[in-house]
């Protein structure tokens, strides 16, 4: 496009340059020649009266030197009266042109070697015509019409250059939106989801600027909608089979505890399959915009009334701190929620009957920690647990549960970290960045005040 409009502009331009320059040069050309020639009548002109009155040659040749131009001036004086032919310069003019301007009383010019004559014919008292011949070289006639070509040549190639460079600087403003465009689609069509798009440039492009960011938005909307339908179906599915399995240890031995059972397994192992299918087909999508977010305090209470219930079945000691007053994370609510589920549920599905669990919560200036403990045997590998978290799941586990822990943690600048509890078991630390900055350092070291672990394990010997 930016090329097509440089050759538009100069042809169009071209053609209109040499539309005016041309006729204008002849013009010039015109104008050198009649003022030469003007200049040639006005030095016949002032010949003239002194030959009306006399033709007596010495007079004469002093009439024509003091014109200045007896070089290139000639008077011829037909005989008449008995008095003789008299010419005065040098004659250029042939003879049988200047007997046609005696004969029809007109002037006249005609071509010589180097330029041209102007013959004037003038009434002498004698009744006859007598001839003036002035001399007009061709670089008179062409004097100044090489310098004001060479300025009109000069004036159209500016006009051209400025025509051409003007064309690409629109070129280029609406090519570069274009290319922004192109590369907002590709990029859109390669997954990158937070790609956007100038909305600057001709109107045209900027409208379509617009609709192209209002597609983005609502792609990654509905992407978000089928991600929040993925961690929906992770708490609300896993959650009640979690509740219900741990259930069928109580019904005891038989036939129907048996079905039960397998039954309860099956059903497990179709949701796993469920999950793990949408986990791999769940899109990357952009973080949640500013403003965006929850209670984080609120949450915890929520959820740990939730899972209380299980936790007293089963005889378990719990513990929430940190959640007295609001917290406010860069997060969806659904999100967190879904989080704490996951890290709960496998609290309860990887630890024995009366294990004690505690959700701390920690408020810093651009951090906030949300510490899952519990007094259990503890992971073995906490490396390879996390990496389950990152790939498809293995060992019967879907990996889902870390995976959504991980995420929304990334999602602020933040990360997810797996180690020893001050209970004695495992301690999973979401570090949930305020700022969207980096973490500072491998142990977030100054961010957070952390409480002192024996005031934790001193609340449970309490209970």
């Amino acid at each position: 496009m930016r090329w097509a409009l440089v050759k538009v502009s100069l042809a169009v331009t071209t053609m209109v340059v040499l539309a005016f320059a041309v006729p204008l040069g002849l013009v010039i050309r015109e104008l050198a020649r009649d003022r030469a020639f003007s200049g040639a009548e006005r030095e016949a002109a002032a010949v003239a009266p002194a030959l009306s009155i006399t033709t007596d040659r010495d007079q004469l040749e002093r009439v024509v030197a003091s014109a200045g131009s007896d070089a290139g001036m000639a008077v011829h004086i037909p005989a008449g009266d008995g008095q003789d032919a008299i010419e005065l310069g040098r004659q250029r003019a042939a003879d049988q042109d200047i007997a046609a301007v005696r004969k029809l009383g007109r002037a006249s010019t005609t071509g010589v070697t180097g330029g041209s004559t102007l013959l004037q014919p003038v009434a002498l008292s004698t009744g006859e015509i007598a001839v003036v011949e002035v001399y007009v070289p061709e670089s008179e006639v062409t004097n100044g019409v090489g310098t004001a070509w060479a300025v009109l040549a000069a004036v159209g190639a500016a006009l051209i250059l400025g025509s051409v460079a003007v064309a690409d600087r629109l070129g280029v403003r609406m090519v570069r939106p274009a290319k922004r465009l192109v590369e907002g689609a590709r990029e859109l069509g390669e997954g990158k989801l937070g790609s956007r798009v100038p909305e600057e440039g001709p109107s045209e492009l900027r409208l379509a600027a617009v609709a192209f960011n209002s597609m983005a938005d609502q792609v990654v909307q509905l992407l978000a909608n089928e991600r929040e339908l993925a961690a929906d179906l992770s708490h609300r599915l896993r959650t009640p089979l979690t509740v219900l399995r741990l259930n069928t240890a109580s019904l005891g031995e038989g036939p129907a505890a048996d079905q039960t059972r397998t039954a309860v397994e099956q059903l497990e192992c179709e949701v796993d399959t469920i999950i793990r299918t949408a986990r791999e087909a769940k899109p990357q999508t952009a973080a949640a915009g500013p403003g965006a977010g929850c209670d984080a305090a609120e949450v915890v209470r929520e959820r740990m009334a939730f899972w209380s219930a299980l936790a007293e079945d089963e005889g378990r000691k719990w513990r929430v701190a940190g959640a007295e007053r609001p917290v406010r994370v860069p997060v969806a609510r659904a999100d967190l929620a879904a989080a704490l589920d996951a890290l709960l549920g496998n609290v309860f599905r990887h630890t024995p009957e009366g294990t004690a669990l505690a959700v701390d919560l920690h408020n810093g200036e651009d951090a906030v920690i949300v510490l899952v403990s519990d007094a259990g045997p503890g992971i073995p590998d906490p490396e390879a647990a996390m990496a389950r978290g990152r790939g498809s799941g293995s060992d019967g586990s879907t990996g889902l549960g870390l995976d959504i822990v991980r995420r929304l943690a990334e999602s602020t600048g933040g990360d997810v970290r797996i180690g020893s509890s001050v209970l004695g078991g495992t301690e999973v630390r979401i570090w949930i960045q305020l700022d969207g900055r980096a973490p500072v350092g491998r142990g977030h070291r100054g961010a957070v005040r952390r409480r002192r672990p024996g005031r934790l394990a001193a609340a449970f010997k309490q209970t």
